[in-house]
């Protein structure tokens, strides 16, 4: 029987996980198409375990861009789970370092925000369950929808292309996210270098937007504070 704080973890989850089925179909598709092989794809998901990263790295993959570029690339987009780890790491000090792993493993946006709101109301909440319970739930969603992408990826003719839905997928969560003046800045920022380093060697137009966009939305922050 699983403890009553790892079902609510779950419960809570649930309006947010919806919108992951699309988004892990549409990684598992790209994977495939990008060259690899099945197996690969899953491994991919499994090991990486980050949704932006994983597209941004096949859509590199897809254009033969270097291991260094890739491996840089989804660093710099998931430079803020450090940022989430500092924020959640004091609620988590009395946990060994077997469940530390673990956590850090599942973290993601949705895993973060619900634990964080869930453990700043100062209530009897078991952490570790109810943030399993909420992380591991996103987890097994976006594998089980990457699976399915795969599979449907390996059967769907290349003439199809359905590569297009990535930068599609980016473009949406790029417009839901755009909700102040420093991030709309490092949105045109990173898209404008992306756009005219779109034929800079290795791919590195896709990194030298990243850093750009990370550079002046940093900048105007500071600025309006």
């Amino acid at each position: 029987m699983l403890p009553d704080d790892f079902r609510a973890g779950v419960r809570a989850a649930l309006p947010s996980l919806l919108g992951l089925v699309p988004f892990g179909l549409v990684a598992g598709i790209a994977a495939v198409n990008a060259g690899l092989s099945p197996v690969q794809a899953v491994g991919l998901s499994f090991v990486v375990f980050a949704g932006a990263s994983q597209l941004a790295a096949v859509d590199l993959l897809a254009k033969d861009a270097s291991l260094v570029v890739v491996v840089v690339t989804a660093v710099v987009i998931n430079l803020r789970m450090a940022m989430y780890s500092a924020s959640i790491a004091p609620y988590f000090e009395s946990l060994r370092r077997r469940w530390e792993v673990v956590c850090s493993y599942l973290l993601t946006d949705v895993g973060y925000a619900l634990s964080i709101a869930e453990f700043t109301d100062e209530s009897d909440t078991n952490r570790r369950w109810y943030y399993l319970g909420a992380a591991g739930a996103v987890w097994a969603v976006w594998q089980a929808a990457t699976v399915a992408g795969v599979l449907l990826g390996a059967s769907i003719p290349e003439r199809w292309d359905v590569g297009f839905a990535v930068p599609l997928v980016f473009l949406t969560l790029l417009v839901s996210d755009v909700s102040d003046r420093p991030r709309l800045v490092a949105a045109l920022v990173g898209g404008g270098v992306a756009v005219v380093g779109a034929n800079w060697p290795l791919n590195l137009g896709l990194l030298g937007g990243a850093l750009a966009g990370i550079v002046a939305g940093v900048l105007v922050d500071g600025r309006g504070a």
